[in-house]
């Protein structure tokens, strides 16, 4: 099965969508947070970053009078939900193998713990690195949601990301038997 690059994702017209509204230049650089710890840690590359990328796909749009509105969509969000099922769906689309496509979907799931009740989630190390991704990058009142940048440019950073992925997948696997 061929890889489903990163560029491929970000293509796509529900992406664009949907990461315009809740913060491009942010899932970018969480995708790069990502990528980043998931080698330093030796967890799966191509899974954290696609997890990152999509991680807020799910938002819903919480502004009042053309503002971000932080305290409304912290008493209100369910993003996580709504962005996993997005991602799932999008990923299946794109031909994701399927098995992927929902470990993926339950990181993104994972990455907040905003919408339930107060409890402690138990994470595996990948959706524990999408969320130390997320909340390394963010900012204070939700400003990360307001920094913009354009689709090229976020283009581009992807490209670099696939490129990365795509040589460390080449890499030989060293044995610890």
């Amino acid at each position: 099965m061929m890889r489903i690059t990163l560029e491929t994702i970000m293509k796509h017209p529900v992406t664009q969508k949907y990461l315009t509204r809740s913060g491009l230049k942010h899932a970018v650089d969480v995708c790069e947070r990502a990528l980043e710890m998931a080698t330093k840690r030796g967890l799966d590359t191509d899974l954290a970053t696609k997890a990152a990328l999509l991680h807020d796909i799910g938002h819903y749009e919480w502004y009042t009078e053309g503002k971000w509105n932080y305290d409304l969509y912290r008493q209100n969000d369910i993003h996580a939900i709504k962005g996993a099922e997005r991602a799932h769906k999008l990923l299946i689309r794109l031909g994701e193998d399927p098995a992927r496509a929902k470990e993926i979907s339950v990181m993104i799931l994972l990455h907040t713990d905003s919408y339930l009740p107060p409890s402690r989630i138990q994470r595996t190390p990948l959706q524990q690195l999408v969320h130390d991704a997320d909340t390394y990058v963010e900012q204070p009142g939700g400003l990360h949601h307001y920094e913009t940048m354009e689709i090229e440019d976020a283009l581009a950073r992807v490209r670099q990301i696939d490129a990365i992925v795509e040589r460390l997948a080449n890499l030989p696997r060293i044995s610890n038997g």
